[in-house]
């Protein structure tokens, strides 16, 4: 499930767009671009690394939709270019109507409203970014002016109203090329957690099915769009379970698609286990193999768990040309409560994004633009920076590692990294120079993670590569943000397209797990820069 987490601890209600303006279209960033007839291994590699621009166009007061309403700044193109240059090249922009939507019988969508939605959607595809829309809070009975309920008794009524929205939508972006994905509705379920009931789930198929036809009739590139549907709550078990998931069927898609190809992408949420993931307290901080103390690790949901449920949707829809989205999935930050927690969201996210590549599925880490205790923020958005970069690094070593593997399922480490500083290498004299540090930064029976500190001399750099030999018979099994190859006990790291430039004086780090037997020495560290 995706919280309601934040929205209203740090709701500031003001600040209301003006929405009664002009009904022009604005200029868009799309004037009939031809579509690439991507399969779904082509779409997934493309999407790359993916995030959320959570709590903007989503937000509203009293239901009146406003990007502002929750706290975050109007959303600018300097932060969207910002989103990219840290790699991302997926952008979800979750999406409400609310009372932007007028009434019966031509349920018209404020045009202000859609023009802004189309001009930051414009931000990210200008730049060459993968898009995703959807419909996101109008079906939360805990918003005010919700209406796409799926127990409600006037499914008439509700039925006409979203086909009427989505056809405004889809026709307003019906140029934009394959770059643009439509996403059908967001977590919609009868809120109440467990077992999906009948007919609210024979309900949201039918939305599915409504939204799918209705988008493919607009006509032009929507023809041939890929389209994202989700199950009940975007829950993987619900959605590949015999619960009642049923695909929508595509009977008005482009005849130039292959018959043996999908258009149709599956949405699932991934926030387990929600003790560690999105729990407001500072009891469970720790995740995965490295975890110090076990009493501040959850007693499931690692990677065992993690690795299966994503299998789940490989086997399901992957296998059968249906690409998946993890459209959203991160953990808040309770550094407050644990200075080490920062380092098991990374490799949360690392073990996340990494499995899901591994079995067909292309992700999005959830941003809600927070950044202080229980806030899932990567960036400050008012002034267009980075706050998250490790956890940055881990997805983007994930996504764009050649082998992705899911870490090894041991116990958490029984003994401490060792006290003592780790060795250090002087800069060479004269020229382009780097040092590296080495940090045992944690260590269980048979195993152990470190991380290298690369840091430039006097003068900037665009490059560095970092050896060191073994002497214990260390082995490296999976690293992250540098490229690693190894010729007997002797290793070689160098950096990956996103962290090789550093200023003078600047520093990057890389990470890696290993195994060991016995003693687990610190090696020397030999750095060469380009």
């Amino acid at each position: 499930m995706k919280p309601t987490l934040r929205k209203v601890q740090f709701a500031l209600l003001s600040g209301v767009l003006a929405l009664a303006g002009t009904t022009a279209v604005l200029p868009s960033a799309a004037s009939a671009d031809s579509m690439a007839q991507l399969n779904a291994t082509q779409l997934v590699a493309n999407m790359g690394a993916g995030w959320n621009l959570g709590n903007a166009l989503e937000a509203n007061v009293n239901g009146i939709p406003s990007e502002t309403a929750w706290g975050n700044p109007v959303v600018t193109q300097a932060f969207i270019d910002r989103v990219k240059a840290a790699g991302f090249k997926t952008i979800r922009i979750p999406v409400s109507y609310l009372g932007n939507i007028g009434s019966a019988p031509n349920y018209t969508i404020n045009a202000a409203w859609l023009n802004r939605i189309q001009e930051i959607v414009d931000y990210a595809y200008g730049r060459g970014l993968y898009v995703l829309i959807n419909m996101h809070g109008d079906g939360y009975k805990t918003v005010t002016g919700s209406w796409l309920i799926c127990d409600s008794s006037n499914q008439t009524t509700i039925r006409d109203k979203y086909q009427k929205v989505w056809q405004q939508v889809a026709t307003r972006f019906q140029s934009y090329s394959e770059r643009l994905i439509l996403e059908s509705m967001n977590e919609e379920f009868d809120g109440q957690y467990g077992n999906p009931t009948q007919p609210c789930y024979s309900n949201i198929n039918a939305y599915n099915q409504i939204f799918v036809d209705t988008v493919r009739r607009t006509g032009g590139n929507n023809t041939s769009r890929w389209l994202l549907v989700p199950g009940w709550n975007t829950n993987i078990d619900y959605t590949v379970g015999n619960y009642g998931f049923v695909l929508p069927t595509d009977q008005n898609r482009s005849s130039s698609i292959p018959a043996n190809e999908q258009r149709l992408m599956i949405s699932v949420h991934y926030y387990d286990p929600w003790d560690f993931a999105g729990e407001e307290n500072g009891t469970i901080t720790q995740w995965g193999p490295a975890a110090t103390n076990p009493a501040r690790k959850s007693t499931w949901g690692q990677q065992d768990f993690m690795d299966g449920q994503l299998k789940k949707v490989r086997d399901t829809f992957v296998s059968r040309g249906y690409p998946v989205f993890v459209g959203e999935y991160g953990s808040v930050d309770k550094t407050s409560a644990d200075s080490t927690n920062n380092r098991y969201r990374a490799d949360y996210a690392r073990t996340l994004v990494s499995s899901a590549k591994k079995y067909g599925a292309a992700t999005a880490y959830w941003d809600n633009g927070y950044n202080g205790a229980y806030g899932f923020g990567l960036f400050n958005r008012s002034s267009a920076t980075v706050t998250q970069q490790g956890i940055i690094d881990a997805i983007m070593s994930a996504v764009g590692s050649t082998t992705p593997t899911t870490p090894p399922t041991t116990a958490p480490p029984t003994t401490p990294p060792p006290t003592t500083p780790p060795p250090t290498t002087p800069p060479p004299s004269g020229g382009r120079s780097c040092s590296a540090s080495y940090t045992l930064t944690g260590q269980w029976q048979g195993g152990f993670q470190a991380e290298v500190r690369v840091t430039a001399g006097s003068s900037a750099i665009s490059g560095w590569t970092v050896t060191w030999t073994f002497a214990n018979g260390q082995q490296v099994s999976q690293a992250w943000s540098a490229t690693l190859t190894t010729s007997g006990s002797t290793v070689t790291a160098r950096n990956v397209s996103y962290n090789g430039s550093l200023s003078a004086g600047g520093s990057t780090t890389f990470g890696f797990l290993g195994s060991s037997s016995g003693t687990n020495g610190v090696p020397s560290l030999s750095c060469a820069a380009s």
